[in-house]
């Protein structure tokens, strides 16, 4: 006699959100306030999660002591000004400790990881009436999250802190607007079969959520590296603009200047000319912009144009690819 075999449940993840910066409009110009980061990590439940949440405590039971009636809660501020428990960071030596230890505590962790900024100065600009930011981060937030958990026939649900009981209301209408609408990428069906729960879960700082606190410690830092190298990204382009030259204008830029609507369906974001002329751009961009407006490559996908492309290149006949 054979028995059914059970059937087995999907993996099931949770996301932790946490933000760094806030979500107002004010003093833009301060680059402390500009921009607002969302960042999420999430654990597959319960074994790599319950893992984690061990080894930090036993970190923090290491550096601090036992305590079980107040427990040692990571909050980046506390961390940085040397407040409450973390008092003992004043000195050097425990300093570096602590530093070490939660360096490796976090290197043993299995986790995955999620970073939205938002430059709030350019999202006012471009629109009269800006969307909320930290709603604006939280529904890219789950576009990912949900988009992987789809990719890996799993299923998962949503905790962040909780902070304040307006801004938590609003919080909950944001989540259950993205799982019940869906959002400009997904819609709703792919959230709903990938989130567990309609309804977001939100903690207090107090309530020592192991997740909610990596997510802490990780925002502020990784949102620092990333403004760095947005600012380092837009010296790069400033320089490289100062090193052009027009295009010479051809017979084949006007035959095929038609064909741009082609190459925008293959994935190429780009803009058309206003005449039959390619505008002044780095020459990379000329070469590769010659190089799809060949005729022959407008039924090929972007990456092998690039590919033809490069071909080219190595052999050292231009960008034009014939």
């Amino acid at each position: 006699m054979t028995h059914p075999v059970p059937h087995e449940r999907p993996p099931r993840y949770r996301l932790y959100i946490d933000e760094s910066g806030d979500h107002t409009y004010n003093d833009l110009e301060h680059p402390s306030r500009r921009y607002l980061a969302l960042l999420g990590v999430w654990f597959k439940q319960v074994d790599e999660y319950v893992a984690f949440a061990d080894d930090l405590e036993r970190f923090k039971r290491e550096m601090f002591g036992p305590r079980p009636d107040k427990p040692v809660v990571l909050h980046r501020s506390d961390i940085i000004n040397r407040k409450g428990p973390f008092g003992i960071l004043r000195m050097d030596a425990v300093r570096e400790k602590f530093d070490a230890g939660l360096l490796e505590v976090v290197g043993r962790a299995r986790f995955r990881m999620v970073c939205v900024v938002i430059d709030k100065q350019k999202h006012s600009e471009k629109n009269t009436s800006p969307f909320h930011p930290y709603h604006y981060c939280l529904a890219a937030m789950l576009d990912r999250f949900s988009g992987w958990l789809n990719y890996k026939n799993a299923v998962g649900d949503v905790m962040a802190e909780s902070r304040g009981r307006e801004e938590d209301r609003q919080l909950e209408q944001a989540y259950v607007r993205v799982y019940e609408s869906g959002t400009l990428m997904f819609d709703h069906t792919r959230h709903q079969r990938a989130l567990t729960s309609k309804d977001i879960k939100l903690r207090r700082k107090a309530a020592n959520i192991a997740g909610l606190q990596l997510a802490d410690v990780l925002a502020h830092p990784i949102k620092q590296v990333w403004s760095r190298e947005a600012s380092s990204l837009t010296s790069a382009k400033t320089s490289a603009d100062r090193f052009t030259r027009p295009q010479r204008t051809s017979s084949t830029s006007t035959r095929h200047a038609g064909k741009w609507k082609g190459m925008e369906k293959c994935g190429y974001k780009m803009k058309r000319p206003l005449s039959g002329d390619i505008p002044r751009q780095p020459l990379r961009a000329v070469h590769l912009r010659a190089a799809a407006l060949t005729t022959r490559y407008h039924n090929m996908p972007p990456s092998q144009v690039r590919f033809r492309y490069n071909q080219k290149r190595a052999r050292g006949t231009g960008g034009a690819v014939s």
